[in-house]
């Protein structure tokens, strides 16, 4: 099958072209306009959020193919082969693209709740979530990163008649490095079950909304081993790399005959992926970046697979526009008091809103159908504003506007409760636990 696939696009370059660039495109902008029959206008919306789901698939299943292919027939993979550049340029589209629809859907996925910047002890709110890589070990993920490419690249281009085994094997290593990083990325983000903390953790960020994330990692991974097998079969296609041609004792002997034995070469950088490793921290603890920020840089974070630390649980950042400010206003403007709780869910309140709150609670006392039409008239208008509420600034402004209705209703209680301000004070108070019996 695969064999055939490669066969189809063997003679005709604007295949290749029409296939890897404009294939997933079209195919996305077709589902998109099938997805908005209800709704023509969002028929460019849906079409851009499927390419940038259908382009990483697209790309994970040719990196496949060429793997499979690769091992199957490594004589094909050599450089000036059909194959070889017929992958490179896959290669070079995985890479490309695949990195810039990754950022692209991280940025979307920050519309979901994940906050990048977000290290675990951070206050946050609903369904938001803390960062999967601490920020503060996050160059010693970089370099251990950019370690990996530059063994990868080392290796891409140099020639097996010209390259001394130990300098593939550090390479290999330093692939090795770089790949570590990914996979302990794949595991750290692979959710499956909910996020704890959440507001509504039943339900949000289900583990399927990260898949597009893990499918350029996947990729590396597999272009590192296909350049791999391809350099180890064109080692052993020179006759002049035999085994016999190694010969003597002693142990240069038996390392200079080992390193000739290119079928050994993953095993020997899996150990020498050890020192280099060494080296490489010992570089970067002069930069500040300790060894164990190898380890912090996956355990100093709550909420994913690999978190140690316990984050605190996250507060309710209420629909109702006054929890929205309470909650989102800067302290010194909004002065929150406590922790509350509304609905079930933990909220921050603060004067204005236990104010407001308690004269409701009067409305509804004294005058019921009054307080039934000034009820639908909040729940129509008041919900729409508060999803506008996003900022700090935006919250210190709606507490200012607020103010006057706040005395208004301050002034109401005074003149119709004998304790007002008991009232006020028991606003929004957390549930006791039922007694075990």
């Amino acid at each position: 099958m695969i064999d055939k696939i490669i066969e189809y696009f063997k003679n005709n370059k604007k295949r290749v072209i029409l296939t890897i660039i404009f294939g997933p495109a079209l195919l996305a902008l077709v589902l998109g306009c099938v997805t908005s029959l209800f709704d023509p206008r969002d028929a460019l919306y849906y079409s851009i959020v499927l390419m940038c789901l259908t382009y990483p698939v697209f790309l994970f299943i040719l990196n496949i193919i060429a793997f499979v292919h690769t091992i199957k027939h490594p004589e094909r993979s050599l450089p000036g082969t059909y194959e070889s550049k017929l992958f490179g340029i896959a290669d070079l589209v995985t890479v490309s693209v695949g990195m810039l629809l990754s950022v692209f859907y991280a940025s979307m996925l920050t519309v979901v709740g994940i906050q990048w910047d977000a290290q675990w002890d951070k206050q946050l709110h609903n369904s938001e979530v803390h960062q999967p890589i601490w920020t503060g070990a996050l160059p010693t993920v970089i370099i251990l990163l950019v370690i990996g490419v530059i063994g990868y690249l080392v290796l891409l281009n140099r020639k097996m008649s010209e390259t001394p085994p130990l300098v593939t094997v550090l390479c290999i290593a330093a692939m090795y490095i770089g790949a570590t990083q990914i996979v302990l990325f794949v595991i750290q983000i692979f959710k499956i079950m909910p996020f704890e903390g959440l507001v509504y953790s039943s339900s949000d960020l289900p583990f399927v909304m990260m898949i597009p994330l893990m499918e350029l990692p996947f990729c590396c991974i597999t272009m590192a081993a296909r350049l791999i097998i391809r350099k180890i079969y064109e080692w052993n296609a020179n006759e002049e790399h035999s085994r016999e041609n190694y010969t003597g004792k002693g142990i240069i002997s038996a390392l200079n005959r080992m390193l000739g034995r290119a079928s050994s070469w993953p095993v020997i950088a899996l150990i020498a992926m050890l020192p280099l490793m060494g080296v490489i921290l010992l570089i970067l603890s002069l930069f500040g970046q300790y060894p164990d920020h190898v380890i912090r840089a996956w355990t100093e974070t709550a909420q994913w697979n690999l978190s140690k630390m316990q984050a605190p649980p996250n507060v309710q950042f209420d629909e109702h526009y006054l929890c929205t400010v309470a909650a989102g206003g800067h302290e010194k403007i909004v002065k929150p008091i406590r922790m509350g709780e509304r609905h079930g869910h933990r909220i921050v309140v603060n004067r204005q809103l236990l104010v407001a709150n308690a004269f409701e609670q009067i409305l509804e006392e004294k005058t019921p159908k009054m307080h039934r039409v000034i009820r639908d008239f909040y729940d129509k208008h008041g919900y729409p504003i508060a999803k506008h509420i996003r900022t700090k600034l935006s919250a210190d402004i709606v507490y200012f506007v607020m103010k006057p209705l706040e005395i208004v209703f301050l002034a109401v209680l005074y003149l119709t409760d004998t304790a007002p301000e008991n009232r006020i004070a028991t606003q929004y108070m957390p549930s006791k636990p039922k007694a075990a019996r």
